[in-house]
C-alpha cells in the first residue's frame, strides 16, 4: 500500500507541485521488475537506468528517499553522483560502498501516460576477517585443548583448521578446535583460515607447545684405550629442555681435572681425557625436567672386553612412576 501511494500518487505528486522539468522526454528501458547487484564494500557500485524521448520526469530514490530528482541533488552524501552518458543514460553511482548502502534502489519516471519503475537491489559483500584468535599457549602433554577462531564477513564465512607439520593435513574444527588428551606430536603452528569467496581468505595462526618428560633416544657408550680420550653421549627429547647430571657408581661427576661434561641442547657429551684402568666401568646419565625423569647407564671400556658400544642399559622412568614405585615398595602392595 506504501508503495503504491509513493510511486502512483506521491511522485507524481512531487513532479507536479514543484513543476520539475528533469531530463528531456524519455522513457525507462526496463528490465526484470527487481534486479540484484553484488559489490564488495569499499567498492564502486553503478546502478543502471536508460531513458528514451518519452519521458517526461525522472528521479532516483532509495527508501523512498529521494536520492535525485532529475539532476538535482537531494541527498547529503559526497559519495553519490550522477553517471550521464549522453542523454540515454541516468544511472546512480557509489562510490566506497558499504553495508549501510545495502537495499532497494528505484529509478522513477513519469511519462505522459503513465509512471514507470525500475526496482535494484544492492547487495554489499563483504571480505572475511577474524577478528579474534587464541594466544599462543603451552600445555602439558595429556591437556585437552580448544583452539578458537572468530571471523564475520558477508555471507558469513568457512572457517578451517590445519596443523602446518609435517603434513598439514585439515583438521575437524570451525569456530572452536578441539584436541582431547594432546600428544607430543601435536604441538606446532596451527593455522586458521576464514573464506567466504569475496576476497583472498583471512589467515591467523596459534602456536601450540607441549611439554613431556624427557626420553633417552640415545645412550653411547665408549670403546677406549687407555691413555686416550673417552668419550659418553646421551641424547634426549623433552619439553621443555631438561637438565643432566653424570654418575660414576652413586658419585655425582662435575667439571674437574680429566673431566668435561657438555651439554648442548637436548644432548650432554662426558668427555674423560687420558682414560687410566681406574675409569673404566659404568657411568649413568641423569635427564630431569618439571615432568619427569628418565636415566641410563652407560659403559667406559677397555678394547677386547667384548661390550657392545650401545648395549646400555635405558631406564625409562617418569618421576610419578618412581615416587609410585618406591610407595609400592613401602606399603607391600
Amino acid at each position: 500500500m506504501n508503495s503504491f501511494w509513493i510511486y502512483t500518487i506521491w511522485i507524481p505528486g512531487f513532479f507536479f507541485f514543484f513543476g520539475f522539468q528533469g531530463f528531456p522526454v524519455r522513457s525507462v528501458d526496463m528490465q526484470r521488475a527487481t534486479d540484484n547487484i553484488t559489490i564488495r564494500q569499499g567498492d564502486t557500485a553503478v546502478i543502471r537506468c536508460y531513458v528514451d524521448d518519452k519521458v517526461s520526469k525522472v528521479a532516483w530514490l532509495n527508501r523512498s528517499n529521494i536520492i535525485f530528482a532529475g539532476e538535482d541533488k537531494w541527498s547529503l552524501d559526497p559519495r553519490v553522483d550522477l553517471v550521464n552518458k549522453g542523454q540515454l543514460e541516468y544511472s546512480l553511482r557509489i562510490q566506497k560502498v558499504d553495508v549501510y548502502d545495502e537495499g532497494s534502489y528505484t529509478c522513477s519516471i513519469q511519462t505522459k501516460q503513465q509512471s514507470k519503475t525500475s526496482n535494484v537491489h544492492l547487495i554489499v559483500q563483504v571480505p572475511a576477517n577474524i577478528y579474534k584468535v587464541s594466544e599462543d599457549i603451552t600445555v602439558n602433554e595429556g591437556s585437552n585443548v580448544t583452539l578458537s577462531c572468530l571471523a564475520n564477513g558477508r555471507p558469513d564465512p568457512s572457517i578451517t583448521w590445519r596443523l602446518l607439520n609435517p603434513s598439514a593435513d585439515s583438521l575437524e574444527g570451525e569456530e572452536y578446535l578441539d584436541i582431547s588428551g594432546i600428544m607430543r606430536n601435536q604441538a606446532g603452528r596451527y593455522e586458521c583460515k576464514a573464506s567466504n569467496d569475496v576476497a583472498t581468505p583471512d589467515v591467523k595462526y596459534v602456536n601450540v607447545v607441549v611439554n613431556y618428560p624427557p626420553a633417552i633416544k640415545n645412550a653411547k657408550s665408549s670403546e677406549t684405550q687407555v691413555g686416550r680420550v673417552g668419550v659418553l653421549r646421551c641424547e634426549t627429547v623433552a619439553v621443555p629442555k631438561p637438565e643432566f647430571e653424570w654418575y660414576r657408581d652413586d658419585k655425582r661427576l662435575s667439571n674437574a681435572q680429566g673431566i668435561s661434561i657438555q651439554i648442548v641442547g637436548t644432548t650432554t657429551v662426558l668427555m674423560i681425557s687420558n682414560v687410566t684402568e681406574e675409569d673404566y666401568g659404568n657411568y649413568t646419565c641423569v635427564a630431569t625436567n618439571k615432568l619427569g625423569i628418565q636415566n641410563a647407564s652407560l659403559f667406559l671400556y677397555r678394547p677386547g672386553t667384548g661390550r657392545d658400544l650401545n648395549g646400555a642399559t635405558c631406564l625409562s622412568q617418569s618421576l610419578w612412576l618412581l615416587l609410585a614405585s618406591i610407595t609400592c615398595l613401602l606399603f607391600k602392595c
